[in-house]
């Protein structure tokens, strides 16, 4: 006998083949094998009341379907959460090509998780339903995957071992289900995880395969854990574990013991793996060798360990005791300089001025563009230097202090920006929740945070593999560079966590998300980039480089300029993010930059310099020109990446005219147009040495803003 949703599917995919076969072009923009997709699934979820879906074919992307989510003809997301969706998920899932999201929580959905599911998910929330059977070892194949709620419903069995090339996850809820047996050992491989909740399971065994994970929420209340739990677990800001039957040593012959001299089992309030000593032996009749030889044993080591306490105990003090003297004594030689340097003011007040450099009126310093610029921005900067701060051998900085906690308190350099914990962040996050989650690149995720005064921050997370090798101590020198970097056109720092095993930066929040999605994907937004304002946000992008190659102290390459990274605050004004990071982009990254479109021709031999940020920002110029990616599958194979298709037509003032961007309109003038594709043709040049400074493109693009009024 066939099942009702097996037949469902058959009928289907019959129906799906019959439609391609007939009508190859009836799909018109979305992607024909997500087509089949979707349909098998509003089949299999019981031909709910969904506006724009059908049973077969349609146009799900184009035609704007229910809760469905797209890039170009690809759907990547289906949010479907509290819709009163009932059937199943079908056993067709894993046909859909390029979706990421799937969010079909708190809904009546049954059956069990189909074991074919889509390898490029990164995000699957379906909690809140009816399902049952057991989790699908077939979780292995999602090494994309950051998100995985699965909690309130009616999973049972054992978690399987499936977690090896989960890498990229870093929110596991598999809480208020039926799940049984011990923790499989491949979590131990979830080196991103920061939220796992597995409460109110029947889960047996040990907690060791946690203990050296990043967790900053960890929840195992009301299950059947057992053994001591590991010291490492109890430094977790937010772990809760009540509820679990968990024992220490057990002493033979109970019943020889007097009722308060018992030390089997552990005060609600005691730590884990710390007994509770009852009293001497010698107060205690009838004790036979072998528990007076225990006992006493137990003595010798509370005396040693009392003993040692006091020993700390003393060394805290004095250590202490030696701190405040150092610091009244530094308090005393700062007032001395102090007083020095006022005494040395008084007498020749123009000293200062006489030993800072001149900025001219685009802020840039001028004895840098004539003497130093050309030795400077040319060195390249090998692949094979250590993790350590770019340039940072050019000028004296001084080491900082690493934030350590003495009796509580925090004590840090007040050269840094703000602290803060993790238990703060992860208030103002929601516990990093979906919700605030605004984008993950390639040092880490990225979520909104919400103060109490209501002030919005963006937090990210570094998860990278090269920054989970920093020391704290070269962190710390990351964070105290990156605070100094301060201009208009680039996002700032306003603090930082270092807590844990986790480091977390925290920026300026910007409204408006970054010009890749308001030149690609936002629309409100495009339709606000008239030909004027491209060229002013050309002229603060192009500020913010000069800022950072020929202003700033180290001068800072970014070396991962692209319109992703370009930020656009509320009155839609160009803030340059991730600058200051090129320290934590890993070796390999030179080929990704490539890839992508942004990368100069230079990096094929594995150095990067100066001008190679030159390189992309006249990409990230191409791109406010045409409106086009940087590289773009969807697109011929001639015109994929966008330099090489426009390069040969920037000189040709009928070619170029045609590249322009269809949503302007023609509301430009031939002469601005021109001028405009020059500065791209400099600075995409193939070698590097003829790219020009960012100096001389800023003179540049304020020449052609004059002009136009």
């Amino acid at each position: 006998m066939v099942r009702n949703s097996e037949l469902q599917i058959y009928v289907v995919a019959a129906v799906g083949l019959w439609v391609v076969i007939s009508t190859p072009n009836c799909f018109g923009f979305t992607d024909p094998r997500d087509i089949l997709a979707i349909n098998s699934l509003y089949a299999a979820l019981g031909f709910p009341p969904l506006m724009g879906w059908l049973l077969a074919g349609g146009d799900p992307c184009y035609e704007g379907w229910q809760g469905v989510q797209c890039v170009n003809y690809n759907i990547t997301g289906i949010v479907l959460n509290d819709a009163n969706l009932g059937g199943e998920l079908g056993e067709n899932l894993g046909a859909f090509a390029s979706i990421i999201q799937m969010d079909l929580s708190n809904n009546h959905i049954g059956g069990s998780i189909p074991y074919n599911l889509p390898l490029t998910l990164k995000t699957l929330f379906l909690f809140g339903n009816q399902i049952t059977g057991s989790i699908p070892e077939s979780l292995s194949t999602l090494s994309q995957l950051t998100d995985l709620s699965l909690n309130k419903n009616h999973l049972s069995g054992v978690i399987p071992d499936s977690f090896q090339q989960l890498m990229a996850l870093t929110n596991l809820d598999l809480s208020a289900n039926n799940l049984s047996g011990t923790l499989p050992p491949s979590m131990a491989n979830l080196s991103s995880i920061s939220i796992l909740h597995l409460q109110n399971n029947h889960l047996t065994g040990v907690l060791n395969v946690l203990e050296d994970l990043p967790l900053i929420d960890l929840d195992i209340e009301n299950n059947l854990f057992s053994g001591p739990i590991p010291p490492k677990l109890l430094s977790v800001p937010n772990f809760r574990s009540s509820g679990n039957p968990f024992n220490t040593t057990i002493i033979r012959s109970p019943s020889a013991l007097s009722p308060s001299s018992t030390f089997d089992t552990q005060p609600p309030d005691s730590s884990p793996g710390i007994q509770a000593f009852g009293p001497s032996s010698s107060d205690l009749p009838h004790i036979s060798g072998q528990q007076k030889s225990t006992l006493s044993k137990k003595v010798v080591w509370l005396a040693i360990s009392g003993f040692l306490i006091l020993v700390l105990l003393t060394l805290g003090v004095c250590f202490r005791v030696s701190r405040c003297r150092k610091e009244k004594s530094a308090i005393k030689v700062g007032d001395h300089m102090k007083n020095s340097m006022l005494n040395s003011s008084s007498s020749n007040p123009t000293q200062h001025k006489e030993n800072g450099p001149t900025l001219n009126d685009n802020g840039s310093n001028n004895s840098l563009r004539s003497s130093k610029l050309k030795e400077e921005k040319t060195v390249t900067i090998s692949t094979n230097r250590p993790p350590q701060l770019l340039d940072a051998e050019k000028v004296d900085v001084k080491p900082v202090s690493v934030p350590t906690t003495i009796g509580g308190n925090r004590s840090r350099n007040v050269n840094l920006p703000r602290y803060f914990s993790i238990a703060s962040l992860q208030q103002y996050t929601n516990s990093f929740s979906q919700t605030n989650f605004i984008g993950r690149g390639m040092l880490g995720t990225v979520y909104k945070a919400q103060l109490p005064n209501n002030k919005l921050l963006a937090v990210k997370k570094l998860e990278n593999a090269a920054s989970r090798s920093w020391s704290d101590e070269a962190f710390m020198n990351l964070v105290s560079n990156v605070s100094k970097l301060r201009h208009e056109n680039i996002v700032g720092l306003e603090g930082y966590c270092c807590e844990h095993g986790q480091q977390l930066l925290v920026y300026e929040y910007c409204k408006n998300g970054t010009l890749h999605e308001a030149l690609h994907v936002d629309d409100s937004i495009h339709e606000k980039l008239s030909w004027n304002a491209r060229i002013h946000l050309a002229l603060q992008a192009a500020k913010a480089l000069e800022y950072l190659h020929e202003v700033c102290q180290p001068l800072v390459v970014h070396k991962n300029f692209k319109s992703a990274n370009i930020l656009l605050d509320e009155e839609l004004n160009i803030r340059v993010s991730d600058c200051g990071l090129s320290p934590l982009i890993p070796l390999m990254f030179n080929s990704q930059l490539q890839g992508s479109g942004y990368g100069a021709p230079e990096l094929e031999s594995g150095s990067y310099t100066y001008q190679s940020d030159v390189y992309s920002f006249g990409v990230v110029m191409l791109e406010l020109l045409t409106g086009r990616k940087a590289h773009d599958r969807s697109r011929p194979r001639g015109e994929q990446f966008l330099v090489r298709w426009a390069v040969p037509r920037l000189h040709d003032i009928e070619a170029l005219s045609r590249m322009v961007d269809p949503s302007l309109d023609a509301a430009y003038s031939s002469k601005s147009l021109s001028r405009f594709a020059d500065i791209i043709s400099l600075c995409v040049q193939a070698e590097p040495e003829f790219r020009p400074p960012m100096s001389e493109i800023v003179r540049n693009l304020l020449h052609m803003i004059k002009l136009n009024h």
